[in-house]
C-alpha cells in the first residue's frame, strides 16, 4: 500500500513522528510502516526552540538518514525555509521522501494565504510525487480559529495541489466534521482528548499524527529515571540495552548496502 493509499483506508492511520534514526527504528520494531518526523523534535534536540526555520540543515540529513528504511517518511518541513515559493520547491526536492507537511505561519503568525497556496503549488510542479499535506494554523495558533476562516485556507491550499490538510488542535467534535465534510482532501489531525482512534474515524478524519508528543515522553521518561536512581526508586521501563544495539547494529549493515 502506497503513503497516499494509507489516507484513503477509511478509517484513520496512525503516523509517528520521530526526531532520529533510533526513534524511527522503534516505530519500525512496532509495526509502523509510515513514519513522519517532528520539527520540534529536530530542533528541540540540536539545541533549538522550535520554529525559527533551526531544522532545515538537520531536517535533509534526518531525511537522508531514514531514507533507507523499509517504510514510507513524511518530513515536517515548517513553512518551507523560505518565503519564496521555488526555493522551497527546490528544498523538497533535495528530500528522499514520500510526504511532507508544510505550514501557514512563520514565527508563531499566520501568513497570507496566497503566499501558502504558492509554496504548494510551486512543490507540487516541482514535485508532483510527494504527497504535501498543508497544514492550517488558526486553531494551532489561535488565530482566526473558526471553521470557516480554516476551511477558506484549506481550500486554496487544495486548489494550489495539496493532497492532503493538516489542522491541528481542532478539537471540536462539530468542528472536525464540519472540516471533514468541507474540505475534499484527507484530514489530518493530532490525538484529540476525549476521542479514540475510531471516534476520529467516525467523524471523517484519515490520518492522525503523534506530533511532538512521542519527544516529549522520552524527555520526561529520562528525568523520570534519573530521578528514580536518584531517590532509590524502581527504574521505569525501558527497551533492553540489547535490542536497542542489535537495532543499530543492523541499520549500519543496511547503511553500508546503499
Amino acid at each position: 500500500m502506497s503513503f497516499r493509499d494509507l489516507h484513503h483506508q477509511g478509517v484513520p492511520f496512525v503516523l509517528p513522528n520521530a526526531w532520529d534514526v533510533p526513534s524511527a527504528l522503534a516505530y519500525l520494531a512496532d509495526g509502523f510502516t509510515a513514519i513522519g518526523t517532528t520539527s520540534f523534535g529536530v530542533a528541540v534536540s540540536a539545541g533549538h526552540p522550535d520554529g525559527g526555520r533551526a531544522a532545515r540543515d538537520a531536517n535533509l540529513a534526518l531525511a537522508a538518514a531514514l531514507a533507507p528504511l523499509p517504510c514510507d517518511v513524511s518530513v515536517d518541513i515548517e513553512d518551507g525555509y523560505s518565503d519564496d515559493p521555488e526555493a522551497v520547491a527546490d528544498y523538497v526536492a533535495q528530500l528522499p521522501i514520500a510526504g511532507i507537511n508544510i505550514e501557514d505561519s512563520t514565527d508563531g503568525q499566520l501568513i497570507d494565504p496566497a503566499l501558502a497556496a504558492a509554496k504548494v503549488g510551486a512543490i507540487k510542479r516541482r514535485n508532483p510525487d510527494v504527497f504535501i499535506n498543508a497544514r492550517v494554523d488558526t486553531y494551532w495558533l489561535g488565530q482566526e480559529a473558526d471553521t470557516a476562516t480554516t476551511i477558506g485556507r484549506a481550500l486554496r491550499y487544495v486548489e494550489a495541489g495539496a493532497d492532503g490538510i493538516f489542522v491541528p488542535s481542532a478539537n471540536d467534535r462539530a468542528a472536525l466534521a464540519e472540516l471533514t465534510f468541507n474540505i475534499p482532501r484527507p484530514l489530518n489531525t493530532l490525538p484529540v482528548p476525549g476521542l479514540t482512534v475510531t471516534d476520529l474515524g467516525e467523524l471523517g478524519v484519515a490520518r492522525i499524527s503523534t506530533g511532538s508528543a512521542p519527544y516529549r515522553a522520552g524527555s520526561y521518561a529520562a528525568a523520570q529515571a534519573a530521578r528514580a536512581v536518584r531517590d532509590g526508586q524502581p527504574l521505569p521501563p525501558t527497551t533492553p540495552y540489547g535490542e536497542l544495539q542489535e537495532r543499530l547494529i543492523d541499520y549500519e549493515k543496511l547503511m553500508k548496502t546503499r
